[in-house]
């Protein structure tokens, strides 16, 4: 499912557009962003259908239509993304995966905690 990308993206800075009614979108707050990748390995787009069709859906993408961002739908908190959400994280300004992130932690603890199991 993963190959080596034909043209690195090794200092990258790329646009994705991200599909509406997400997790990332939520996080975002908008559509279209622009990340830095450090990556020379994606998704092999000939698995492109078999992964759309199942639980894990492509929710970010290049102006290519490359997968740049999939989600677990299943699952409160997955996503995986090609870019590395910490390059662009600041003091005072953390990158909105990274807050979406340990906001998921939160609610999970809360969620353990009222149905009385010990964190």
């Amino acid at each position: 499912m993963i190959i080596r990308l034909s043209c690195s993206l090794v200092g990258v800075e790329q646009g994705v557009s991200i599909t509406p009614n997400t997790l990332t979108f939520k996080a975002y707050g908008k559509d279209r962003v622009a990340e830095q990748f450090t990556c020379n390995f994606g998704l092999n787009e000939g698995y492109r259908n078999d992964i759309i069709q199942k639980d894990l859906g492509i929710v970010g993408s290049d102006d290519d239509g490359n997968a740049r961002i999939v989600e677990l739908a299943s699952h409160r908190f997955f996503i995986a993304t090609l870019f590395l959400p910490q390059l662009s994280s600041k003091p005072g300004k953390p990158h909105p995966l990274i807050v979406a992130f340990l906001q998921a932690g939160i609610a999970f603890r809360a969620l353990r905690q009222h149905n009385g199991v010990k964190t």
